[in-house]
């Protein structure tokens, strides 16, 4: 059982480039007990790839989630900025 919860989403845009992509992590359980780190990424607006990692103790997960993590920071990526909307829905 996943003693925390861990999810992320970073997004690296560069007009110049024509780059517009993002990266999300989040460790969970699965039905058999494991501790699982699923991965997405693509290109923003598509339905881009999918990895999932299985581990038998929470630890792995979390030290693959950071290291993964360093790594995206390195290339650019950011957190994407939060968007306050009111009770209308309208920014």
């Amino acid at each position: 059982m996943t003693a925390q919860f861990y999810h992320l989403y970073v997004e690296r845009i560069d007009p110049k480039k024509n780059m517009a992509r993002y990266y999300a992590m989040s460790i969970e359980p699965n039905l058999f007990g494991e501790t699982c780190l699923i991965r997405r990424w693509g290109r923003i607006g598509a339905t881009g790839q999918r990895r999932e990692h299985h581990f038998a103790r929470e630890e792995e997960a979390v030290s693959l989630f950071l290291q993964l993590l360093r790594k995206r920071r390195s290339r650019g990526y950011k957190p994407k900025p939060y968007i306050r909307q009111d009770a209308s829905g309208d920014r």
